[in-house]
């Protein structure tokens, strides 16, 4: 089951640039003597093992320094998992509780690929000031910034664990260098795609359908609670990361064996932002692109000649029947111009 925190701002509805499933990654740090910086982009909020330990002390879930006996203080730098703007963070010290920072702060750079992070002649910017941390919770700070970055620094004072940093933000392609025939994945997280609503959710987040690669578990991709309403079918809205015509469609139920849904079907429409927020009104006509499919269990199902003629679109409506998971959807098109 997923627990949302209750209090989330807003922001935490993007997407989060921090995580490792969308190929972030934890470059360099100070020091991670208990617990090592790639727990840091990790998915979830950590977890907690009353009796586990190493050789070098309390096996934790998270990034956690030794204690400073020096002058200083702790800071790790983790690569975005695509370049984007950031609306918000949660440093999240969940568990750490007599050994969490006081206090966090915030950098920001934007590198060419290939650039040392870690060099003398980077330039880092302050998107954070150095603000409080309550111990064993999800510190939420939003960020106004809108300049577009690929990495960033959390600095922690003077030392201590946390469990998960999570930046969210807008991921901001370079779509001038896409030409007009160019097949890309318009429904790929790291193209800019966003899934926005479903009527379920229970045991697996939306997001993971957009990741990069295949699922890595069951719990790696979208799934519904058992559904007994007769006639029952979910679904899911997931904004494309540009408008454009789908050509091919994959549907892939890897790792969903007794779980996965028995047929699946999709719309499109365009809309904008704003309608966003009431996608079921009758100004949007939603169409059939990819009527009814027969699924099978953890099996990549491809779509090609099944998908209708349809002009460009924005959003597509993903329905499964009656209910269950999906691993990835990935949509292969052209985009507008």
């Amino acid at each position: 089951m997923i627990k949302e925190s209750t209090n989330a701002p807003a922001f935490t509805q993007l997407i989060n640039l921090a995580s490792d499933r969308l190929g972030a990654k934890a470059i360099a740090c100070t020091d991670d003597f208990f617990a090592e910086k790639e727990n840091l982009i990790k998915p979830g909020r950590g977890i907690f093992i009353a009796d586990k330990y190493t050789d070098r002390g309390k096996w934790m879930d998270g990034w956690e320094s030794r204690r400073k006996r020096v002058e200083g203080h702790d800071w790790c730098i983790v690569q975005l998992g695509a370049a984007g703007i950031i609306h918000g963070f949660d440093i999240d010290t969940n568990f750490f509780l007599g050994n969490h920072p006081p206090y966090a702060s915030v950098e920001a750079c934007t590198l060419p690929a290939g650039t040392d992070p870690t060099s003398s002649d980077v330039t880092w910017k302050e998107i954070l000031p150095k603000s409080p941390l309550n111990p064993g919770s999800q510190n939420f700070y939003a960020c106004t910034n809108a300049t577009l970055f690929t990495h960033v620094k959390l600095h922690i004072y003077p030392d201590g664990g946390v469990a998960r940093l999570k930046v969210y933000g807008e991921v901001q392609k370079d779509w001038n260098a896409v030409k007009a025939g160019d097949v890309i994945d318009l429904a790929s997280a790291l193209n800019g795609a966003k899934a926005i609503l479903c009527n379920d959710m229970f045991f697996s987040h939306m997001d993971n359908l957009l990741m990069p690669g295949r699922g890595i578990n069951m719990g790696d991709g979208w799934e519904t609670k058992r559904n007994r309403t007769p006639n029952n079918r979910d679904w899911v809205i997931i904004r494309l990361a540009h408008p454009g015509k789908i050509s091919k469609m994959l549907v892939d139920t890897c790792h969903f064996k007794g779980n996965y849904p028995d047929t699946c079907s999709i719309e499109a429409c365009t809309m904008t932002k704003e309608q966003e927020k009431d996608p079921g009104q009758s100004a949007i006509v939603w169409k059939e692109i990819l009527p009814k499919q027969k699924l099978q269990a953890d099996h990549e199902h491809f779509f090609e000649k099944e998908i209708l003629v349809h002009d460009n679109v924005s959003h597509i409506r993903l329905f499964i029947y009656p209910d269950g998971g999906v691993s990835r959807l990935r949509c292969f098109g052209n985009i507008s111009r």
